[in-house]
């Protein structure tokens, strides 16, 4: 069978290790697939899920809030300052900081303040839909 090494890190650990057929995730420019002996690149990568098609089948879903990515013939290395396994968003926390990022939006005084609220909610706007993406799998 044809894999690829697949590693998944934030700030404070690593979050996957291991063999995989296919990652999906968030490229800047758009969804980019990555499989087996793909041409070296590296990217940036927007807040949302990062799907991994493990050599056994199953599926795992990892949301990050955006970093760097980088490809190599047989190993692909995803950093991120955040990422969360999909089994442990909590799709109530994150609805109240969203709504909260919302409110303080509406309520801000300086451009400095607008542009922090609109940058939370974005990125708790992808957490919900990357929470969604892993509940509709399950």
């Amino acid at each position: 069978m044809n894999t690829i090494h697949v590693d998944v890190v934030s700030a404070e650990e690593s979050i996957f290790s291991g063999e995989a057929r296919f990652v999906a995730l968030p490229g800047e420019s758009g969804e980019l697939g990555i499989y087996p002996r793909h041409t070296p690149l590296i990217s940036r990568i927007k807040a949302g899920s990062v799907r991994i098609q493990k050599a056994d089948g199953e599926e795992e879903f990892i949301f990050v809030a955006g970093g760097i990515l980088e490809v190599q013939p047989r190993c692909v290395t995803v950093m991120s300052d955040t990422a969360i396994r999909g089994k442990d968003l909590d799709d109530e926390k994150a609805n109240e900081a969203r709504v909260a990022a919302e409110e303080t939006l509406k309520n801000a005084k300086s451009e400095i303040d607008m542009a922090r609220a609109t940058s939370e909610l974005v990125l708790l706007s992808a957490q919900v839909a990357a929470l969604r993406k892993y509940r509709q799998k399950r």
